[in-house]
């Protein structure tokens, strides 16, 4: 009993929350809530109007004599910085406010706006268009025909045409199947921009006629714009919205250093800016101007005149031999670009 050795037991108290407690969540709390103040702040600051930051200023060299003639507060419940009048110790900002007025925005500055936010808006439609192509297979195997382009007018769309794959038959306005695929794929995804269209026709430089020498690149490829104007509208894109269906020719190549290159054969589908659209509705006013009896000065009524001849076409005989070649009935006796 005499050699026991006396037994310790030492006991640790754990103290909650670590080694330094609790207290640094507090401290944290208090410098995020700082922190969300000084940003409210600077938001405030950049988004107060000139007139608000002079009656904060005034409150703040003045606040009894500011409130006095008004509201205790700086902004009302209505939005409207109150300032009595008067009452500020500072006369400048009384003189500034006095003086100042919101001024609206002026016309070239509310269309450089507008013209910015259509231009985004057409950048978008680019971008998604260009995600079709590269994502839809059937369209995949024709990007090297697709071009996109933005210019002064609008997005333009460009359809080339190939040497194996051409996007008409032989001879006429008649689509071929994969080009009509292409049309009413681009139509799915134009229809959802307000914007309005231009639809236009080309070939290449070699000379087309018919046998008897009354059409040629001139009405191929305004028969062939207006083929690809039918499949848009039957994909669905609004009629109403066609601004334009029109045929160069040859007089606008894409390749001009190979006039007769079969990238000029192409179909242009330009979804215009609004500018662009109020240039092509005032032309197009002008000319039913001119069609009422109302000529231009220096203007010259057209005529429709058979090449080889000198005697022009009555309008109704006009118009028949139009139908017909829309419907692709006549025949050709020479290849057609």
């Amino acid at each position: 009993m005499d050699n026991n050795q006396p037994i310790i037991v030492k006991r640790v108290k754990k103290i909650a929350g670590g080694h330094h407690g609790g207290a640094w969540k507090i401290a944290f709390a208090d410098f995020a809530t700082a922190m969300m103040a000084f940003f409210l702040v600077m938001w405030l600051m950049t988004t107060a109007t000139p007139e608000q930051k002079l009656a904060i200023s005034g409150y703040f060299q003045d606040p009894v004599g500011f409130s006095e003639g008004a509201s205790p507060y700086v902004i009302d419940l209505g939005g409207t910085p109150v300032l009595a009048p008067d009452k500020t110790l500072n006369p400048e900002v009384r003189d500034t406010l006095s003086e100042e007025k919101p001024q609206d925005p002026s016309d070239d500055v509310v269309e450089s706006m507008a013209e910015q936010i259509e231009r985004e808006r057409l950048e978008l439609l680019l971008q998604e268009l260009q995600n079709k192509v590269e994502d839809n297979p059937q369209l995949n195997k024709f990007k090297d025909q697709i071009l996109f382009e933005i210019t002064q007018d609008g997005l333009r769309i460009q359809i080339l045409d190939a040497e194996n794959r051409p996007m008409f038959a032989l001879g006429s306005a008649q689509l071929q199947p994969y080009f009509e695929d292409i049309l009413l794929i681009m139509a799915d995804t134009i229809k959802d921009v307000p914007n309005k269209i231009s639809v236009s026709g080309h070939t290449d430089a070699k000379p087309f006629a018919s046998g008897g020498g009354d059409f040629g690149n001139w009405e191929l490829s305004a028969g062939r714009a207006n083929a690809a104007r039918r499949t848009l509208v039957a994909g669905g894109y609004p009629e109403e919205q066609v601004a334009r269906v029109v045929g160069y020719a040859s007089s606008a190549l894409f390749d001009r250093n190979d006039p007769l290159n079969p990238v000029n054969r192409r179909i242009d589908i330009t979804v215009l800016t609004k500018k662009a659209q109020r240039a092509i509705e005032s032309e197009q006013d002008g000319e039913e101007g001119e069609a009422d009896g109302e000529v231009a000065p220096g203007a010259s009524l057209p005529s429709a005149t058979p090449a080889g001849t000198g005697e022009p076409l009555q309008p109704r005989e006009l118009r028949e031999r139009l139908n017909i070649f829309e419907e692709g009935a006549l025949r050709f006796d020479q290849p057609a670009p």
